[in-house]
């Protein structure tokens, strides 16, 4: 008969998380510790994240995920300090100083930044480590996606705010989740799991009309948390998880179940 008592132990595990210092990044991080992994916080820099590495389960790494050479040095400072990455969770979010504007005023140079930089440093995160997850005979990536990689935006619960829902958002969301899927059966020999979290609306001090017609449109009858994603990404990089592979995991609160 299964013992599952530990099947959410980390023990031993070494994890990376790639935008490790922002919103949801530092919750996932904070997780990860806390099951008994090594967390490496990979950031452009240490931002709020002092408590956390102040823990000696978690030390802050340089990481630009827009840059090749930034991801290459980062995995191999990973390495030489721990020989193994089990654990890959990829929540970077780099946006141009245009983020926001509106679908018609989009340049086409600042739709091709954002894609090349987000959805290119996911791929970029990805190639570089399921190449020594490979080496050392499995782990488990998890990328960050959203609702609106599944779903279109509803642009009604913007209306009279200065909030938008970007449309290269959208792409990249989508990509991820294709890219993911893609990761999940060309490395599933290799004992590699590839899988999505996409969140709903995350908390973080909108404005209080977005705040009331968000909900009004959740089942839950809750805007999302930063605990909230997290604790999907325990399940995805624990045991729990073993036979899932290729899988979106909506965080919605009921959003897409309309």
């Amino acid at each position: 008969m299964n013992s599952y008592r530990n099947i959410f132990s980390l023990e031993g595990k070494v994890a990376m998380v790639t935008g490790g210092a922002g919103l949801i990044g530092r919750e996932i991080a904070t997780a990860l510790c806390d099951l008994g992994a090594k967390v490496y916080i990979a950031d452009l820099n240490e931002g709020n994240i002092l408590d956390i590495i102040s823990n000696q389960n978690a030390k802050f790494v340089q990481l630009d995920i827009t840059s090749e050479t930034s991801v290459n040095n980062a995995v191999v400072q990973l390495l030489n300090e721990s020989g193994r990455i089990d654990i890959l969770v990829n929540s970077a979010y780099p946006r141009t100083s245009d983020w926001g504007v509106k679908f018609e005023k989009v340049p086409f140079l600042s739709w091709k930044e954002n894609l090349d930089n987000h959805l290119g440093g996911y791929f970029l995160c990805c190639q570089k480590v399921a190449g020594q997850m490979k080496e050392q005979g499995g782990g488990s990536i998890i990328n960050i996606g959203s609702i609106y990689g599944t779903v279109a935006p509803d642009f009604s619960i913007y209306a009279g705010t200065e909030m938008t829902m970007p449309v290269a958002y959208s792409a990249i969301k989508g990509g991820i989740i294709a890219l993911t899927r893609y990761i999940a059966t060309y490395y599933g020999s290799s004992n590699i799991r590839a899988n999505v979290v996409s969140p709903g609306g995350i908390i973080d001090r909108q404005a209080q009309t977005f705040i009331d017609r968000y909900i009004e449109k959740t089942p839950l009858d809750r805007m999302g948390t930063p605990p909230d994603v997290a604790g999907a990404v325990l399940f995805l990089a624990s045991d729990a998880s073993a036979y899932i592979t290729g899988q979106n995991l909506l965080v919605d609160g009921g959003w897409t179940a309309w």
